[in-house]
């Protein structure tokens, strides 16, 4: 199965989801049509797979790092969450860009709402402990509009490319986004 994903993912992004057949998953996975469709229906089926792969490989690094945040004043933590969220959509950003372009057309919205669902609560449980340094707020906008704010930030870095990916341009992005998110937390 693994070999199956991997081929998968390898396939979107070279050749793109219109050239990810089945048969052609199965030859660079190095296994029959026969054995693909014992684990898995249909290309979509494989391509949710990598999806859902992709999503847990970032939602590991979101959970561990806001582990780390709960005790930091809030600008700290910010900062350390808009810099993970920016690494964690540089983990293959060809294959973010191709899986961004695909969810819709595998019905994987409700997998990727789930994991919105979580950051959602975390983030919030993360707020409501910094409420003495906030300003009078509801915790529910401002949990949206905070990891709203980072994911878009996060995201449209990755899909626009090499020129948004330097180091240097990252860390513009991250003293920037941060200094929009404290600015109005405060």
């Amino acid at each position: 199965m693994d070999a199956l994903v991997e081929a998968t993912a390898r396939i979107l992004v070279k050749e793109g989801f219109e050239k990810a057949s089945t048969n052609r998953i199965a030859e660079v996975a190095g296994v029959s049509v026969g054995s693909l469709y014992q684990y898995f229906p249909s290309k979509e089926a494989l391509v949710a797979a990598v999806i859902d792969r992709h999503n847990e490989e970032i939602m590991a690094i979101v959970r561990t790092t806001l582990r780390e945040v709960a005790d930091l004043p809030i600008e700290k933590a910010v900062r350390k969450l808009v810099t993970v969220a920016i690494d964690a959509h540089r983990i293959s950003p060809k294959l973010h860009r191709v899986l961004a372009e695909q969810i819709p057309r595998t019905g994987q919205l409700k997998d990727v709402e789930a994991f919105n669902r979580e950051v959602q609560t975390l983030v919030r449980t993360y707020l409501e402990s910094r409420r003495k340094e906030m300003r009078k707020i509801d915790l529910d906008v401002a949990t949206f509009i905070c990891v709203s704010a980072i994911e878009s930030v996060a995201h449209n870095t990755v899909l626009h490319g090499a020129e948004m990916l330097s180091e240097k341009m990252v860390k513009v992005l991250v003293e920037e986004t941060t200094r929009m998110v404290v600015g109005y937390l405060r």
